[in-house]
């Protein structure tokens, strides 16, 4: 039984007592009131009657007649007249008249009252006494009456004591759910304060959980500090603070393989000229200053372009891939200019060869350095700041933006759209959830279109929300049919649509038991873009039993300020964060940091895109929740 109940039922308790020895207290002080009052009246009324006996000179038949008089006013049960000697002499009696209140109470509240009595006199000579005794009756009604009043009045103070008692126990519970709140809060990953009620004792109660709740939110902070210095230290170059080439590579990897990428992309390649000769030229402080540079010059593309990837590959060679077609050139051309005047004041000695490339999105990574390589060999040979850029012809057979449009809608208008369904094991191999990328059937009688070929367009034509809602449909009817949990992937884009999640929540509310084994997964980049959007999907989805999560989760997780106000249930983490993890202790302690970090705010911790059995292994070690990839796909 909880305190307040316990507490309403002590002052239910006490309340009730209160009124019951009031109404009791107040009965029999009335009680007593009425038997005085009807001793007072029998003695009245016998004295009355004996004056008026004794004035009648003893005639029998007038004083016979006085008493008669007396007792027909009907509110007496008996009149006396004794003698002298004792003997009664004439009496009037009727029957004790029943009470209109009910028998439990005359028997609770009985009125005995002697009767009254007077000497008669005729002149100087006894002439007896009269007896007078009053129904009791009359009594008991009006004390039935009182006590009813007074009952009716106690419940009406009793009523108002039971509201102010529930307004101060309000009072009361309000700091107390507050502090329930507060700390469900903290198990949950969220750090909130609450106001401080006026109570003293309640006062200092919120003052110690807003410390607790601070100082656990510092841990927090500290946490994520710390994981950035491991993040540098297991993905960064130390000098220019870019990715390191093993990281670059991953990441680029990761990116490639993705589905909502675009669908050409562009490389970059920068070389330092001689650095052996600058180094025995201009030293090597000189020459660590001027890769410095040239790394802070390169670094602001992906400080300010969601997507870019910047890396040093070894001692003179950088690499930097834009996220965008027809981009490459451009790009080239103003790092190169950007480049010239920021070295400039380190003499004509120093200069940087750059080769581009850009390729559709689908070609091997061999095929992007290769490329790429061959423009930078070119440029090399040209001397100076110079610029090489390569080009293979677009995709001819790609069609205009209102054809892919047309295509797309009418395919999910006939929902010609199925899942492919890829396993989240967890360390005793047990399923998890199923991934569920969506595939759509553009052209009749052809084959299922992975999203690599259509999403870029949907994002461009904006339908992705209606791609989005087809993908959660199909996963809530096959969820209906085996029960087993699945997650589709929301892109960040369908939360800038207006409604898009209104429509979700209605979709999803009229599937609730399927909706409890089914998740949402979202890009990193809508927790760093679209926070406040990411945070309303989780209020209105949650509460149905959506899970919802983060993929392709890296370092920007601890660039999210309020990634603990999010609303998540697990984050995915990047292929670039954990491949490689069994032999490289720096990535392992840093993919430990991320665990922990996410495990303090109460979120699960999958890896994807996992490929060898030692990595999975470390990942384990690492205690990760489960893990998605090739291999985890080869178990099944």
């Amino acid at each position: 039984m909880s305190l307040i109940r316990q507490v309403w039922l002590l002052l239910l308790a006490l309340m009730l007592a209160a009124l019951l020895g009031s109404a009791a207290v107040s009965a029999l002080s009335m009680r007593q009131l009425m038997q005085t009052q009807l001793q007072l009246k029998n003695n009245d009324n016998a004295a009355a009657l004996a004056l008026a006996m004794s004035q009648q000179g003893g005639d029998a038949q007038l004083m016979e007649l006085l008493v008669s008089a007396q007792f027909d006013t009907g509110y007496y049960q008996s009149v006396t007249w004794r003698r002298a000697d004792g003997s009664v002499a004439f009496e009037r009696q009727a029957p004790a008249k029943a009470s209109t209140a009910p028998a439990w109470f005359v028997a609770l509240t009985p009125i005995e009252v002697p009767p009254g009595s007077a000497k008669v006199s005729n002149g100087w000579q006894a002439a007896g006494a009269v007896e007078v005794r009053s129904q009791a009756a009359y009594a008991h009604d009006e004390l039935w009456a009182a006590s009813l009043r007074m009952a009716v009045l106690l419940a009406a103070l009793g009523l108002l004591a039971a509201g102010a008692a529930h307004l101060a126990l309000s009072r009361i519970r309000r700091p107390l759910d507050n502090a329930v709140a507060q700390a469900l809060a903290v198990v949950q990953g969220q750090y909130t304060l609450v106001d401080e009620p006026r109570v003293p004792e309640l006062a200092r109660l919120a003052q110690a959980m807003n410390a607790m709740v601070a100082k656990v939110r510092q841990m927090f902070e500290a946490q994520a500090e710390q994981l950035e210095v491991l993040r540098r230290q297991a993905h960064c170059d130390a000098l220019t603070g870019l990715n390191q080439r093993k990281h670059f590579l991953a990441e680029l990897e990761s990116a490639l393989s993705r589905d909502d990428g675009p669908a050409r992309a562009g490389l970059l390649l920068l070389r330092l000229r001689d650095l052996e000769g600058l180094n025995q030229q201009l030293g090597r402080g000189t020459v660590d200053q001027v890769l410095s540079a040239l790394g802070h010059v390169v670094a602001v593309y992906p400080e300010r372009v969601n997507g870019c990837l910047a890396g040093r590959l070894n001692g003179a060679d950088f690499a930097l891939w834009l996220p965008a077609p027809d981009v490459a050139q451009d790009t080239a051309q103003a790092l190169s200019q950007a480049l010239q005047a920021g070295l400039a004041g380190f003499g004509s000695a120093v200069q940087v060869a750059m080769g581009a490339v850009e390729l559709a999105r689908e070609r091997p990574l061999s095929d992007w350095f290769g490329a790429a390589d061959s423009a930078l060999a070119r440029a090399e040979a040209r001397g100076g700041f110079a610029v090489e850029v390569l080009s293979t012809p677009a995709d001819t057979s790609i069609q205009g933006e209102r054809a892919w449009r047309t295509q797309i809608l009418d395919a999910i208008a006939a929902r010609q759209g199925r899942l492919r369904e890829y396993p989240v094991l967890d360390k005793q191999g047990q399923l998890l959830h199923l991934e569920c990328p969506l595939q759509l059937q553009l052209e009749p009688q052809a084959g299922y279109e992975t999203a690599a070929r259509w999403l870029p367009l949907a994002q461009r034509s904006r339908l992705t929300a209606e791609v989005d809602l087809h993908a959660t449909a199909l996963a809530l009817e096959a969820i209906a049919q085996d029960g087993r949990p699945r997650c589709v992937n929301i892109a960040p884009a369908s939360l800038l649509e207006g409604g898009f999640v209104a429509r979700l929540r209605e979709q999803v509310f009229h599937a609730p038991q399927a909706a409890r084994k089914l998740g949402l997964e979202l890009a990193e980049s809508a927790a760093l873009q679209h926070f406040e959007l990411l945070q309303e999907m989780g209020r209105q989805l949650r509460p149905l039993g959506v899970k919802l999560g983060l993929e392709h989760a890296g370092p920007g997780l601890s660039h999210v300020d309020r990634l603990y106000q999010a609303g998540l249930d697990y984050v995915k983490l990047d292929a670039a964060v954990v491949v490689g993890v069994s032999g490289d202790a720096a990535r392992a302690a840093f993919v430990r940091g991320m665990v922990i970090m996410l495990r303090s705010l109460a979120l699960k911790v999958y890896a994807e895109g996992v490929v060898e059995a030692l990595d999975v292994q470390a990942l384990w070690d690492c205690e990760l929740d489960g893990v998605t990839g090739p291999w985890a796909t080869s178990q099944r």
